[in-house]
């Protein structure tokens, strides 16, 4: 190559034009060595340069035009210094930060940013080296989207912003053509991060899938206004097609409307607005069915929740759910949404919450209601309203280690059929915090709990209203203490602890039959419950007590990372006295002098196994009461097996007031198949009934660039004496482009409640 000559032309040209010639290499450099220009000079140099003094420049042979933040390597170049445009051929490529433009002519602006390219291929921000096939994206949120592709030219309307006619263009990697978005014209502004193209269409794997004469998105994975890509389901509710359109009305309020369209039940529209201030946050829902074309019905259902803080620990809130009928989670949810929604919160609440110098009070007001979706010949289902309730909560640090506490409760329970009448409870107690080390405590306890019912008439007054006072001392003292040494095991170092807690509460027995049961409920028998005073929620029943826990909890944790590796407990209650209080409030004898027998084992026993397992022995009994256990091997993302077991002699059906023996096998699985497949799926079995409660199987795919799934879920209800059993089944499938977004009915939330260490791979990246 030639190197040129130091004449008075080229020195003249330097001066005016900042040019510097330099000796090119046999390729075009990946990066310059040059030194970098002042701001708002241009640099440039080649194998050959001529031209005018403030006129025009012409340079040819490895050109390269350095100037801000822009970089222009050509053939050749015609540069006019006056305007500050260059025009370069027969091949060229532009750089502007992380944009990169190729093409075979240029016509560009260089303080504008503006101009245009023939035949062009570009690639708009930076390509991510993860995104190729059995890899995995990165978060659009956080890297923004680097779409690549060509076009017949491509227009600069300003800096960070592009026109590409006739274009394609993908976020994959070069030579991943698997799909495309084809459109006329598109406009990319990384300015305001919108994307804007028009009569275009989604190319996958060279099929048409989708088209669309105008579709915005945004650049970077943000909100933004405009349709969402459609969804599809189908299943025993018929198939149903949703096209969701997302109105981005402020930073801090959006909406999303989505019309549906069921070929077996009509049309439907759904829409959601959220809202999001400082001192305020809720959001409406609604869904609406006019004319069911099987039931011959209106249709609908209405959700919203608000929160929100009037004064400095003063706060406000309600929560709202309704639905036009018993049958409609039946019709339009799933299995979740049957076992979760039998009775639909409605309430309003205000609260309120102030500290002082060692103490505290919370008070709260609420009125609340349901929505039973029960058989409406069984109203004893549905829950008592609460119209009022009025709690309060208050504690007191007082001198030589002594604490005062308070709970009070007043409450007015309203119901169609049943017993109503207000209840007023007050439930004051001392603690004294005797012994308080790193290495144990000791904590006696001492309170009253006073109740009062004022009854109202019972059945066109056939039963009259009446006055029941309720007055029970209460006593319990809480113990424990806490050892631990240094251990090895496999040559890994470990804490290992011994943890052993004694609880003794005091409860004389008395008849409580008379009163009603608004309100309580059994607790499950659990470690949480083995240390609490009352085996009843709420405050119509407490058991009569003379009893002692005895626990003991061991722990091996590395010492590494604090990770606990091993985990054992072991509880019992020893009673005694055989009095006790029943749910419905009489007297009952309890058949042994121990019972409860609690344990568990599990922990992270290393990265890939993971153990759940517990215990409860009925020494009355003298039988297995329940049991649970389950085993998870999770060696990495997307990869994971487990297997559960559940035993219950005997045990509440969902919410309903049913009970039975339950037997249950679960079974969860995702692991890679093939490279780049994995398989997902779970059965639920009922050993009982010898029916599964639910199939799940289905797989997915993912290509780095776009992910595919495919599941089939099938579920089934059993059979109870207020309800029929019923079966329903659903297909999946999204076809998921990325940086694009997404076409079908996302199944990741099912798959995640259906499979435990459940990884979406979208998030998985290859080694």
């Amino acid at each position: 190559m030639l190197k040129l000559q130091p004449t008075k032309m080229t020195l003249a040209l330097a001066a005016a034009f900042s040019v510097s010639a330099a000796q090119a290499a046999d390729n075009a450099p990946e990066a310059l060595n040059t030194t970098p220009t002042t701001q708002g000079q241009t640099h440039v140099t080649a194998d050959h340069m001529d031209g005018q003094m403030q006129d025009k420049l012409k340079a040819s042979g490895d050109v390269v035009v350095i100037r801000d933040n822009q970089t222009l390597e050509a053939d050749w170049l015609d540069y006019y210094q006056q305007q500050n445009r260059v025009k370069a051929g027969n091949h060229f490529r532009l750089t502007r930060d992380k944009d990169v433009v190729t093409g075979t002519t240029l016509d560009y602006w260089m303080d504008e940013h503006t101009g245009s390219a023939q035949q062009p291929s570009f690639q708009m921000g930076s390509p991510d080296t993860n995104n190729k096939p059995g890899g995995a994206k990165r978060s659009l949120a956080q890297s923004g989207i680097a779409f690549r592709g060509d076009g017949s030219e491509a227009q600069f309307t300003g800096p960070d912003q592009y026109r590409l006619i006739n274009s394609r263009v993908n976020s994959c990697v070069v030579g991943d053509d698997s799909w495309y978005l084809k459109s006329s014209t598109l406009d990319l502004n990384y300015a305001t991060n919108i994307g804007v193209a028009r009569n275009a269409r989604v190319e996958f794997q060279g099929v048409p899938i989708l088209y669309t004469p105008w579709i915005d998105f945004p650049l970077d994975g943000s909100r933004k206004s405009g349709l969402l890509t459609p969804t599809f389901r189908s299943g025993t509710t018929g198939f149903d097609i949703a096209l969701p359109y997302y109105w981005n009305i402020a930073p801090n309020f959006d909406a999303t409307l989505t019309p549906h369209i069921n070929l077996k039940r009509g049309t439907m529209l759904a829409g959601e607005f959220r809202y999001l201030e400082p001192d305020y946050e809720g959001s409406i829902y609604t869904e609406q069915l006019r004319n069911d074309k099987l039931t011959h019905t209106n249709r609908y259902a209405w959700y919203a929740t608000h929160k929100q803080n009037l004064l400095p620990g003063l706060t406000f809130g309600y929560d709202y759910n309704y639905v036009s009928d018993t049958k409609y989670f039946d019709d339009f949810g799933d299995r979740t949404l049957q076992a979760i929604n039998v009775n639909l919160l409605r309430q309003a609440w205000t609260k309120y919450n102030t500290s002082w110098q060692g103490g505290n009070l919370e008070a709260m007001l609420r009125v609340q209601r349901y929505q039973t979706l029960e058989d409406p010949l069984i109203p004893a289902d549905q829950p008592y309203a609460r119209v009022p309730q009025l709690t309060l909560v208050a504690n007191q640090q007082l001198p030589s280690g002594f604490s005062f506490n308070l709970q009070g409760d007043l409450t007015r329970f309203s119901h169609p059929t049943l017993q109503t009448g207000d209840r007023f409870v007050a439930y004051p107690s001392v603690t004294w915090n005797l012994l308080d080390k790193s290495w144990g405590f000791f904590r006696p306890k001492f309170g009253v709990n006073y109740t009062k019912y004022d009854l109202n008439p019972l059945g066109n007054n056939t039963t009259p209203g009446s006055t029941i006072t309720r007055t029970l001392p209460i006593f319990s003292t809480d113990s424990g203490l806490y050892f631990e040494r240094d251990t090895s095991f496999h040559g890994s170092n470990f804490v290992e602890t011994l943890e052993p807690r004694l609880f003794y509460v005091y409860i004389p027995a008395k008849d409580q039959s008379k009163i009603p049961n608004f309100d309580s409920s059994e607790n499950d028998f659990n470690f949480a419950q083995l240390f609490s005073e009352n085996r009843f929620s709420s405050w119509d029943r407490i058991n009569a007590a003379n009893q002692l826990t005895a626990a003991l909890t061991s722990r091996l944790i590395s010492a590494e990372t604090g990770i606990e590796r091993l985990r054992l407990m072991l509880g019992q209650r020893y009673y005694f006295r055989n009095e006790d209080t029943s749910l419905y409030g009489n007297q009952i004898t309890l058949q042994n002098n121990g019972k409860g027998l609690l344990g568990s084992l599990g922990g992270d026993l290393d990265q890939a196994w993971r153990l759940d397992s517990t215990y409860e022995y009925n020494q009355d009994l003298a039988k297995t009461q329940r049991y649970n256990m389950q085993v998870r091997y999770n060696p990495a993302p997307g990869k994971t097996v487990s297997l559960r077991y559940r035993y219950g002699r005997y045990e509440q059906y969902g919410d309903t007031t049913q009970y039975g023996p339950l037997r249950m096998v679960d079974f969860g699985v995702q692991w890679p198949i093939v490279r780049q497949w994995y398989a997902v799926g779970r059965e639920s079995y009922s050993l009982i009934d010898s029916k599964p409660l639910e199939h799940l199987l289905g797989v997915e795919y993912n290509d780095g660039c776009w992910t595919a799934r495919v599941v089939v879920k099938h579920t089934n209800t059993l059979a109870t004496t207020i309800s029929s059993a019923s079966k329903s089944t659903g297909i999946f499938f999204q076809l998921e482009l990325r940086g694009l977004g997404s076409l079908g009915s996302s199944p990741t939330s099912d798959l995640k409640l259906a499979i435990p260490g459940y990884s979406n791979i979208s998030d998985i990246r290859s080694n």
